[in-house]
């Protein structure tokens, strides 16, 4: 029997996280975390109608000080997710994070991917950490200005402004289809200084001249660990399920030699047990709340690889996207899946055309490391194709349907130029760029001889990366065969070595459940389900945002029929993400108009 109920749980603490064993010896080395999300807002704006608001960057900065005050405390990392933090904010963290350290105390600074921003926070830091298969981007300072003085008169519109003061700028543009000499000279001269602001912190802060910091900024236009430790921008490459260990090494190096670590938590309480239930709004805000699980006995995991591969959290489909699997969101999966004692085997269940090289790379991690204490098999679906693929050779067998698509062991990369468009809409774009690449994303020109040179080279050492996983992965496989973005169906793929059964999902399951000798399980899925906010945004397709944008693709997918829209609406997902990351593991896909 194969019950498929589960009850539900809450969250896993953050020392059951991380697997730390809090310690009762005489000098532990206690160390706290303070996560900064998203966009911090300015004020806290009170109470919000159904839960606490976020916090401030005073809150964040507020927290840091009073960690440093508490004798209790040894070390604080401070982990960036996703965090869209201002150069206003990162001066005002910063100055806290440098207080901190002042104290005498040691600073870490963790983040799945570092840009700018974090890298202009990490300064701040002791030590700077990154998440292990992540990238590492420094490319400057770029900006577009749109001139639309062409574009109006040749729809008939007439832009009239007056303006005091040669150098104000704000009618440019509307009146001109080029920047004046003042404006021109007004934020060059801007631009110059923040540019000379950014360089002269990561200098102080990394300890590079300039001539280091100048190379610096050629490898790191989108660099892996590595690379980045090399070029002295960050100082290790370390998986968040090991970034412990590797604080407690650390720590150890710096002379301290006390018991072993213990793990504080969070400088910032979320709130998120402390609900107070008898408050009728507190209630009803629970449903906006994810459903947390637990497991009660022998139990089979199905972890769920299904749409394009992203960094950061997954997200459910939409009129505007497909839906998306986040790198986070699975590697969370996979920490309480290998916690649950109760889980004795997962199956990865994948239907994927691929995504993200770097987020494949870290699901792949996570993969191994769970493989370590139980046994990861894979079941593919319609397809497990580039970067789906890439997830599947992290698994110990793979089942496929004879149907199933696989493989497109084969990187993309590229950008999407709009200068013939925006010309036609006589739409003037300037172009001010600071730093020897800063400019390669930008939208007006397509890339040159030495862009491309770049780009190759970076998509050739994920190509080697990824061919390295499949051999691994599939011990004998003939890469001459299966390689360079072949794709194979999945009766061919079991011959190719490239798989290893055919068989439906519940095959995989039952398969697992006998070398286990489990007779009565349970299957639990993973990801955790939606919370009930996702599942309305997911039903009502964004009308509540966006009711005349949905009203209008409404009437595109009645013209298209549903799988062209379908197919029209992921290509456009695929091609954005190009905006975050230029080297992809995607599959191609087909538009068929019959």
């Amino acid at each position: 029997m194969r019950p498929n109920l589960s009850a539900p749980a809450a969250l896993l603490s953050g020392a059951a996280l991380f697997g730390v064993t809090l310690c009762a010896g005489a000098a532990p080395y206690r160390v706290a975390m303070l996560q900064i999300e998203g966009d911090p807002p300015a004020s806290s704006g009170g109470m919000s109608m159904f839960a606490e608001p976020s916090p401030t960057v005073l809150d964040y900065a507020e927290a840091l000080r009073d960690a440093a005050g508490d004798d209790t405390i040894n070390g604080v990392i401070v982990r960036l997710k996703d965090a869209a933090i201002t150069t206003t904010d990162i001066a005002e963290i910063g100055q806290a994070m440098d207080d901190f350290r002042a104290s005498g105390k040691d600073l870490y600074m963790f983040a799945e991917m570092f840009g700018t921003a974090e890298l202009l926070t990490g300064c701040h830091a002791d030590h700077v950490i990154l998440q292990q298969g992540g990238g590492v981007t420094l490319p400057g300072i770029y900006m577009e200005e749109m001139f639309l003085a062409d574009m109006l008169e040749w729809v008939g519109v007439e832009a009239d402004f007056v303006q005091i003061g040669d150098y104000k700028g704000a009618n440019e543009m509307y009146e001109n289809a080029q920047p004046s000499e003042a404006w021109d000279q007004n934020i060059s001269a801007l631009l110059d200084a923040m540019y000379d602001n950014m360089r002269d912190t990561l200098k102080t802060g990394r300890g590079l001249d300039d001539e280091a910091l100048d190379e610096a900024m050629r490898k790191a236009w989108l660099a892996d660990g590595r690379t980045a430790i090399e070029a002295g921008l960050i100082d290790a490459e370390v998986d968040l399920a090991e970034l412990l260990d590797h604080v407690e090494q650390q720590a150890a190096a710096s002379g301290w030699t006390g018991d072993e670590l213990v793990y504080a938590g969070d400088l910032i309480d979320t709130g998120e047990d402390t609900a107070d239930m008898s408050n009728p709004l507190m209630v009803f805000s629970q449903l906006f709340q994810p459903v947390k699980r637990t497991t009660s006995g022998p139990t089979i995991a199905v972890l769920h690889i299904d749409g394009a591969i992203m960094d950061g959290d997954s997200t459910p489909e939409g009129p505007f996207s497909s839906a998306s699997v986040g790198s986070r969101t699975i590697r969370n999966a996979i920490k309480q899946i290998g916690k649950d004692d109760n889980i004795r085997g997962v199956i990865v269940r994948i239907d994927s055309p691929g995504g993200s090289a770097i987020a494949s790379e870290v699901i792949w991690q996570g993969l191994q490391r769970l493989g370590e204490t139980k046994p990861v098999w894979v079941s593919v679906g319609s397809m497990a194709a580039s970067g789906g693929y890439y997830i599947a050779v992290g698994g110990q067998k793979i089942f496929v349907n004879e149907s199933s698509i696989v493989g497109s062991i084969g990187v993309v990369g590229g950008k999407l130029s709009f200068a013939e468009i925006l010309e036609k809409a006589r739409v003037n774009i300037v172009p001010r760029a600071r730093g020897p690449h800063a400019d390669m994303f930008g939208m007006t020109t397509g890339w040159d001889s030495e862009d491309l040179a770049l780009v190759r080279d970076r998509m050739t050492e994920t190509y080697e990366l990824f061919t390295s996983r499949v051999s691994q992965g599939r011990p004998g496989i003939d890469l001459d065969r299966t390689a360079e973005g072949r794709l194979f169906l999945g009766r061919d793929a079991v011959d190719l070595k490239m798989a290893d059964e055919i068989g439906t999902l519940s095959d995989a399951i039952d398969a697992l459940a006998g070398v286990l000798q489990l007779e009565d399980y349970e299957i639990m899925d993973f990801p955790e389900p939606p919370s009930f906010e996702e599942m309305l945004n997911q039903a009502l397709g964004g009308f509540v945002s966006a009711p005349v944008a949905a009203d209008r693709l409404g009437m595109l997918r009645e013209l298209l029929g549903q799988r062209r829209f379908d197919a029209l609406r992921d290509a456009w997902t695929r091609a954005s993400m190009l905006r975050r990351e230029p080297v992809l593991l995607t599959a191609p896909s087909v538009l068929s108009f019959e």
